[in-house]
């Protein structure tokens, strides 16, 4: 199927029984079987079914079945956040002792997981995104896994994924990216050579912010081996399965941060509409970024799409449909900053992406708060920066609306 006709077909749950255009929501925390060995099977894991909905739901099961479809993968997960499924997909293959190697331009949040999981004894190596000597030049015994962001965020740096998959599959290690940002409309990265994408799909995905949720998708084609991964050993015998199947029987299901069945569905809803809302938010994004760039020199804008991006080469090489819906502004301080942000009457104050109605932050103050000078450095944040996650609004009254925003802090500084 084409994308269009994927994010409404593809994936189709067998248990739609009476007709229901969209899977019902199964509010249910357990599911009773005809005996006692159908039960036992299910928590074997010799029969398929339903028996608790920490381990499995027919409404989830339906959003796994459709994000799969539209990433291209084998199998995926679906967690109670985008930091659970990030969690969940680290935690899956990694011990004490371990390490990874991952780009220094990642969301703050992210940023913070790596802090976290060092009590966990696993220690993470920041590099410059597609500085391949420096990311081969880390690699040692204890590397288990390289992570990038497709799109980094706040800094907009864009991961050449077919190179970096490369490199790490040449170390016998696996790739795993976040695809936030971009989603599977703009890049599909297993199909570049990543083998787990992750995405937050409270983000693009829900669409209006209506549901916290996060998902993992498996390519299904890493060899995993069990003296490297040891957590596998019991699982390689699955084959492509092997990291799913030690994810559901231990990390995904112990770990509790499964995801709930109302939350499943409003993703369903959203994701219908996800071709049709990033084409236009990538649309408004690029031509309200150009037109700031183009009519206000004073402020520096970041966008991959733009000419001026250092990305753009890789950006025009890997994406087809659009550059993302998200642009930064360095407007020269922390001050004009905030001001311009309480100046704009139509742009939400939110720390979120992805919704339908353009939001802005800024994330020296907010989202890379916890992070060090030179994490924040590396990921492109500075105390000037607003970043702007584009809408689906008229681009004529967002256009109107960034213009007397940037003419109030123009004319508030005339006066000073």
């Amino acid at each position: 199927m084409r994308y269009h006709t994927a994010v409404l077909h593809a994936g189709s749950n067998e248990l739609e029984k009476h007709g229901a255009t969209l899977p019902p929501i199964y509010q249910s925390s357990a599911f009773a079987q005809q005996s006692a060995e159908s039960l036992a099977g299910i928590f074997e894991n010799k029969a398929p079914g339903y028996c608790y909905t920490r381990v499995a739901n027919p409404t989830v099961s339906a959003f796994e079945n459709r994000i799969t479809k539209l990433e291209g993968g084998m199998a995926s997960v679906a967690c109670a956040s985008g930091m659970a499924a990030l969690t969940t997909a680290f935690l899956n293959i990694l011990q004490a002792g371990d390490e990874i190697i991952t780009s220094a331009s990642l969301y703050g949040g992210t940023i913070d997981l790596f802090r976290d999981l060092e009590s966990f004894g696993i220690r993470t190596v920041f590099v410059e995104n597609n500085d391949w000597d420096t990311i081969e030049g880390a690699i040692n015994e204890n590397t288990k896994l390289i992570f990038a962001e497709t799109i980094g965020n706040p800094g907009l740096d864009v991961t050449d994924i077919k190179k970096l998959s490369e490199l790490a599959h040449a170390h016998g290690l696996p790739l795993i990216v976040d695809n936030t940002t971009a989603t599977s409309y703009l890049i599909r990265p297993l199909e570049w050579g990543a083998d787990i994408v992750v995405n937050s799909s409270s983000k693009y995905i829900n669409g209006n912010s209506s549901a916290i949720s996060g998902i993992l998708t498996d390519r299904g084609r890493f060899k995993w081996s069990k003296e490297k991964y040891p957590m596998l050993t019991d699982y390689v015998k699955f084959g492509p399965m092997a990291y799913i199947c030690r994810m559901r029987a231990t990390i995904f299901r112990n770990f509790g941060a499964c995801l709930s069945p109302q939350n499943a569905y409003l993703n369903l809803l959203g994701v219908e509409t996800l071709g049709l809302r990033m084409e236009r938010q990538c649309e408004n994004a690029y031509k309200l970024a150009s037109w700031i760039e183009d009519n206000y020199p004073e402020i520096k804008v970041n966008y991959p799409g733009l000419e001026s991006s250092p990305w753009n080469l890789i950006a025009k090489e890997q994406f087809t449909k659009g550059y993302g819906a998200i642009f930064t502004m360095r407007v020269g301080s922390k001050e004009r900053a905030f001001a311009l942000i309480n100046a704009l009457k139509l742009a939400l104050k939110v720390s979120n992406i992805g919704d339908t109605k353009t939001l802005v932050i800024h994330p020296e103050s907010t989202i890379s708060l916890h992070s060090t000078p030179k994490q924040k450095e590396e990921a492109g944040v500075y105390e000037d920066l607003i970043r702007v996650s584009v809408g689906i609004e008229d681009l004529q009254d967002l256009m109107e609306d960034f213009q007397q925003a940037i003419e109030h802090i123009e004319n508030t500084k005339g006066e000073e």
